[in-house]
């Protein structure tokens, strides 16, 4: 028995579908240009043929045979193979007039028939609907040609929509938005001042959208991210050590040591700047590994933790990486107010709270016995909320600027975490940090950039290949 549904060609869109698009449908694809239909419609036809074994057709009136097949070839879609498989054809319409309307429409049946596709793009309705002096009349006639390709040839059908004014809050859609069975409207937004690329699920009949928001970027290929979503690691292994290159500390991570260059430079305070709604696990797929890289190239973690993260939570996430009690004993120091009925273990340092000076002074030692006795710098990791809970904010951002100018003198690396609500403290650590990376939310969906140095926006997803839980960070282009 034949599936319900038809892969659209993106996995993220399809796991969101429950399968895919409903088969024999008619689904509308409107966007302003520029904004990926093409490269959308391409992904459906080609994924359709390779992965699926499905015959498809492009109809054309938008570009010409040997543009697109170039084009696509960029993203790694080889149309002229297919075609020469006989499993693709695409139909070069755009010099048609209103008199070859009839033609066309006879070409298009024609093809779809022969080959016997199941996908169908047509590229545009808008190019082929001026084609008629009577603008609504014309679309009623394609319409019911259209409708008879998708429902009695049960070829599905992609109509892209040009949409002219992306500013609008609503698509403008003709009758076409009536007859169509689903529509998805793709825009180009911005985050942060930096490009997002977003698809919105306007319809989809018989199919629930409880998720109608989806960020994608254009890198190889039309790629969708979901609402973010923890993955279990199947088969934990060992954290495995990313080498220091080019006078940098590798963050652990591949994909955030080459957003930044390499990774932190050695001697640099960097700022990490938490977005409302982002979870403690979320941040810590950035800040984690770097902790694990240094961890089990012995060299020494002080942790002051953020609120939400105590003691506990730092076991558990060296537990994560393989990590084990030796070395969180030995490696490890966790700075945290003693309160009654904690149990102190070896990597637990108690602070009594009566001033930071004092405080602070405490802290220093510990740093200092771990550097002295592994021979090697240390990583310090600091919740600039917890300081402001226990001291204030004046005295926190005094001895954070001095613990700046401590790591740049010792060629260490200081990371602090700032969460939501100290804006003025954002400004001023972010001006001392060399560098600067903030993490936010929108329609469940997590991105992450830098304003030191500035990049765009990439989108932050789990990792769980290695054995471990890793970022995986994909840009938005």
């Amino acid at each position: 028995m034949a599936k319900k549904s038809l892969s659209t060609g993106v996995k993220a869109l399809d796991i969101v579908l429950g399968g895919g698009f409903p088969r024999k449908s008619l689904i509308v694809l409107a966007g302003s240009p520029g904004t990926g239909k093409t490269i959308f419609s391409a992904q459906f036809l080609y994924r359709g043929c390779v992965v699926h074994g499905e015959k498809g057709v492009y109809a054309s009136f938008a570009e010409s045979k040997n543009a697109f097949y170039e084009n696509m070839a960029e993203f790694g879609f080889d149309f002229e193979k297919l075609e020469a498989a006989g499993k693709f054809r695409f139909l070069e319409l755009s010099t048609v007039k209103e008199k070859a309307l009839p033609t066309v429409i006879e070409l298009i049946l024609k093809e779809v028939t022969e080959i016997g596709a199941k996908r169908l793009v047509i590229d545009s309705f808008s190019a082929l609907a001026q084609a008629f002096t009577d603008r609504h009349e014309g679309r009623v006639v394609l319409h019911s040609v259209i409708s008879k390709i998708f429902r009695v040839y049960e070829c599905t059908t992609l109509l892209i929509v040009e949409q002219q004014c992306e500013s609008k809050k609503e698509v403008n859609l003709g009758i076409e938005g009536f007859v169509a069975d689903g529509i998805i409207y793709l825009k180009r937004g911005s985050l942060a001042h930096r490009p997002l690329r977003e698809l919105e699920l306007l319809k989809m009949r018989g199919t629930p959208t409880p998720e109608t928001h989806l960020a994608f970027t254009l890198k190889d290929g039309f790629t969708a991210f979901p609402a973010f979503k923890a993955k279990q690691v199947k088969k934990p292994q060992r954290f495995m050590p990313q080498p220091d290159t080019n006078g940098s500390y590798s963050t652990g991570s591949a994909d955030l040591d080459k957003i930044l260059g390499g990774g932190y430079q050695k001697g640099s305070p960097v700022l990490i700047e938490i977005g409302e709604e982002v979870s403690t696990f979320q941040y810590h797929l950035l800040l984690v590994p770097t902790a694990w890289n240094f961890i089990v190239q012995r060299r020494g973690v002080i942790v002051i933790p953020s609120a939400g993260a105590d003691h506990n939570v730092v076991s558990k996430r060296a537990e994560e990486g393989g990590i084990t009690s030796e070395e969180l004993n030995s490696l490890v120091r966790v700075c945290i107010k003693e309160y009654p009925g904690i149990k102190l273990e070896p990597y637990i340092v108690s602070l009594m709270g009566n001033g930071i000076s004092e405080d602070y002074a405490r802290y220093l030692a510990v740093e200092r016995e771990l550097a002295e006795r592994t021979s090697q710098p240390t990583l310090c990791i600091t919740g600039a909320d917890m300081l402001v809970g226990a001291y204030g904010i004046k005295d926190t951002l005094a001895t954070l600027k001095l613990e700046a100018t401590r790591i740049r003198e010792t060629g260490s690396l200081g990371i602090v975490l700032l969460k939501p609500g100290y804006h003025r403290l954002a400004k001023i650590l972010g001006a001392i940090a060399e560098v600067h990376l903030k993490v936010k939310q929108k329609h469940g969906k997590i991105f992450v950039y830098g304003v030191k140095p500035r990049t765009n926006l990439y989108a932050l997803e789990v990792a769980t290949a290695k054995g471990y839980i890793l970022p995986k960070l994909t840009p938005i282009i």
